[in-house]
């Protein structure tokens, strides 16, 4: 279909969202976002929950991502706004019903995201069993650093994962405390949905979740990935 502005009944949508990636000028282009709850033994401790339950998933909008140095508005309804630092695998191939076998094979790569919740909308949702949409999925809610190709750094299992806020260490885990590895997670969302080239998956945070304000500065880094900062700006008038 042609992208001609002409060819809508009201102005065309705004680019997709994209990805940069370390040693090149392209671009990955984000399809879909997904995110993998409670993926980290501590952080389940931490929130609550049983440590061994199947893995379950929730979206947000791929117009959710902010890039690396970029500045997130304070968001509206919330005074409790929690970092959830994150490894982010991107998928250059899909299908469903992947095996866990060849779910390396659909990667094109890793980065570090962060997956900003509204920590008092989500819980007031899962108490009255509504969808998390309302503390998940806002605006500017999903940032992303830039993309580490796989056939660069290959598949990581291990590495620290850490998040600094104004300097001080809040969240300090590794990859290996993962309960459900990436093959597995990647084998079991493409049971409930088709994957494509283009989806994102955000995979779970360690512990250490916590409130930041305007004005806070985090700074995540993953061994052997990358790294991201973002600074958390005054709510959007």
């Amino acid at each position: 279909m042609t992208e001609k502005a002409e060819s809508y009944v009201i102005s065309p949508p705004p680019p997709r969202p994209v990805l940069a990636v370390v040693g090149t000028a392209k671009a990955f282009p984000v399809r879909r976002l997904w995110c993998v709850g409670r993926n980290y033994v501590e952080h389940i401790k931490e929130m609550g929950h049983d440590v061994r339950d199947p893995p379950f998933f929730f979206a947000k909008p791929a117009d959710a991502i902010v890039p690396d140095g970029g500045t997130v508005p304070y968001p509206s309804l919330t005074r409790d706004m929690h970092h959830e630092v994150e490894l982010v695998v991107a998928l250059k191939s899909g299908g469903r019903d992947i095996p866990v076998a060849r779910a390396l094979d659909c990667i094109y790569g890793y980065g570090v995201g962060i997956d900003l919740t509204r920590r008092d909308l989500q819980i007031a949702s899962r108490d009255i069993k509504r969808p998390w949409e309302i503390g998940k999925a806002f605006d500017h809610s999903a940032p992303c650093g830039a993309l580490q190709p796989a056939s660069a750094i290959g598949h990581p299992s291990k590495g620290r994962i850490v998040l600094k806020v104004n300097g001080k260490v809040r969240q300090d885990g590794d990859l290996n405390q993962m309960i459900w590895n990436v093959p597995e997670i990647i084998s079991k969302l493409s049971e409930m949905v088709e994957l494509a080239a283009g989806d994102i998956i955000m995979t779970g945070t360690p512990s250490g979740v916590a409130a930041t304000v305007a004005g806070d500065r985090l700074d995540c880094e993953i061994e052997g990935v990358g790294t991201l900062a973002v600074t958390i700006g005054q709510p959007l008038k």
